[in-house]
Parts: structure tokens; C-alpha cells; sequence
């Protein structure tokens, strides 16, 4: 029997030590191609870490702020800053905990993606800016802009989160994920899984682009080293992701925010149509706008429309 045990404990250590070595091949193979590089970065000390974001242009200031699902970074934005400098000065910058931002080993919620939000805008563009924002980006933006009114001028919101999906809080279910995802080993091995080349591209066909044919490369791989910067660290931004613990009720600040709204949502993006409808019940001044032909991210399946759209909105 003791000999059976320490065969066990062997085995179970080895185990251990060839997932370890797995996860390490996996972030190191998904970083190295340097796709999310970029010349023109700045920092901005934050209290929290260091925010990533680049600036360009001259102009009305205009902030664009990423979705918040695995992966995301300012690069789903890549197709229009050119563009949008032309006008305006544009901020583009990466959450803490995503992108080439500082991912520290903390849970991200709401309340602190909102103060994060806040601080950028009075400390490093110092004016009154408008905003584009995508997915769980658009309820921090409201909360933002209901905390302070002053800082927000027109809000445009890209395939904004349900209001249905805001009300999931954390609960015991979610927290066990979220301490699953945390173990160190067992954990990121999950999460190297689930955030793998092959499953990022899944993800795009069947989620975030209506046709899988204008899918670039470069979109995948930048997910998946987004996904997969500054090694370990990188997984808890997701862990408290499908924890619920960056979702908020926000019918209240909806309801009293003044600012100008307008939604631009994907002709096929899932339940678009009700998502639209129950943020006009709790403020019937939002204006609405549909990009055929796209799904969950339009601005980088066709950024022609959406870019002549946003020319409308924000002249």
C-alpha cells in the first residue's frame, strides 16, 4: 500500500510538472509573434497599474473604449482611428488587465472599471470628451457618466451588453469558476484552453463576425496574445469576467443620464433587437442605428459603415 502511495504521489507530480510545462509553452507560443507592438504607446500611471493607450489626432477629444470579453484589447478599433483623427483627438486605450495594460492579481469589477474611466479622462485628456464604446464597455461608460456628467459629451454605444445580463451578480456558481480559473496550474490550464488559437477562431465565425470569410489573421492572433500577455496575469481579468463580477445595474444611471445616446448595433448580432428596445424603455431619448451584414463587432468586420455612421452622429 505504501508503495502504491508514493506511486501515486509520483505520478500526480509529474502530472503537475507536464501541465506547468504546457501552460508556459502555451503563453510563450502565443505571445511571441509581438502582433499587439505599436510605436506609439503611452502610459498612464494609474493607482491600480499602468494603463496602456495610444493618442491621435487633433480636434474634439473622443475616447474609445474596448469590450471587455477574453481578448479584447484597443486593437478591435484599429480600423477607425485613422480616420476618426482626421476630426478629432482620439484616445485609445487598453482596460486594466487587458491588452498591454498592467494585469495585476486582483478581482476587476464594475465600480472599478468606472473610476479607472473617470480618472483617464480628468488626468490625461482634461476636457469634456465623447466616447465610443463596445459590449460591457457601454454600461461602465453610463455608470461613468452618471457618477460624473461633466466629463461625457455624445455616448455611442457598438452592440451594447444586455440589460438582463447586468442583473447576473455573483453567485455561489460563478464564484467556484472564478476560484477554479484562479488555481495556479489546473486553472490556467483551463484557461489556456478556452482562450486558445482554435477557439478564438470559433469564436469569430460564429460570434463576432456574420461572414467568417472577412476574417483577418491578425484579428485571431491578436486575441490570442492579448489573451495571453504578461504570462499567468493575464487570466484574471477573466476570472472575474465569468465570475459576474464586472456586471452592474445600471437602469437607474440610464434613466438619469442627459448626455446624447446612440446605439449602432450588428444586423445579427444575438437578441440586438430587444437589447435596443429596453435600453429606449429606461430612456426614450437613445437613437439607433443597425450595420448589416455584421455581428458582434461590426467596426472590425465593416468599418466603412460604421465609420459613416459615426461621421453622422459625431459631426
Amino acid at each position: 500500500m505504501k508503495q502504491k502511495g508514493k506511486t501515486l504521489v509520483v505520478l500526480a507530480g509529474l502530472a503537475v510538472s507536464t501541465i506547468h510545462v504546457i501552460n508556459k509553452m502555451q503563453y510563450t507560443h502565443s505571445t511571441v509573434r509581438n502582433v499587439l507592438a505599436c510605436s506609439e504607446n503611452n502610459y498612464y500611471e494609474w493607482r491600480f497599474g499602468k494603463i496602456r493607450y495610444t493618442k491621435k489626432g487633433s480636434g474634439s477629444p473622443l475616447l474609445l473604449l474596448h469590450d471587455l470579453t477574453p481578448g479584447s484589447s484597443s486593437y478591435e478599433f484599429h480600423k477607425l482611428v485613422n480616420e476618426l483623427s482626421k476630426t478629432n483627438e482620439v484616445y485609445a486605450l487598453d482596460f486594466l488587465g487587458y491588452g498591454l495594460s498592467d494585469k495585476p492579481n486582483m478581482t476587476f469589477t464594475n465600480y472599478l472599471y468606472v473610476q479607472m474611466v473617470s480618472d483617464f479622462v480628468k488626468n490625461v485628456i482634461g476636457k469634456r470628451t465623447d466616447v465610443i464604446a463596445t459590449g460591457d464597455a457601454a454600461p461602465i461608460c453610463i455608470m461613468t457618466c452618471h457618477n460624473d456628467p461633466e466629463i461625457f459629451g455624445k455616448l455611442i454605444f457598438i452592440n451594447p451588453k444586455n440589460l438582463f445580463d447586468l442583473n447576473k451578480i455573483p453567485s455561489k456558481r460563478t464564484k467556484a469558476l472564478k476560484l477554479l480559473f484562479d488555481a495556479p496550474i489546473l486553472g490556467t490550464f483551463i484557461y489556456n484552453l478556452i482562450t486558445s488559437k482554435s477557439a478564438f477562431e470559433k469564436t469569430f465565425h460564429e460570434e463576432y463576425f456574420y461572414n467568417p470569410a472577412k476574417v483577418e489573421e491578425k484579428d485571431i492572433l491578436s486575441y490570442v496574445e492579448a489573451a495571453h500577455l504578461t504570462d499567468y496575469n493575464s487570466k484574471y481579468s477573466f476570472t472575474s469576467y465569468v465570475g459576474n463580477y464586472i456586471n452592474a445595474n445600471i437602469i437607474h444611471a440610464l434613466k438619469e443620464i442627459n448626455n446624447s445616446i446612440c446605439i449602432v448595433g450588428g444586423e445579427h448580432e444575438s437578441d440586438i433587437e430587444n437589447t435596443v428596445d429596453n435600453y429606449k424603455y429606461y430612456n426614450s431619448s437613445i437613437e439607433h442605428t443597425t450595420v448589416a451584414k455584421t455581428k458582434h463587432l461590426p467596426h472590425l468586420e465593416n468599418p466603412e459603415a460604421v465609420l459613416k455612421a459615426l461621421n453622422i452622429y459625431l459631426a
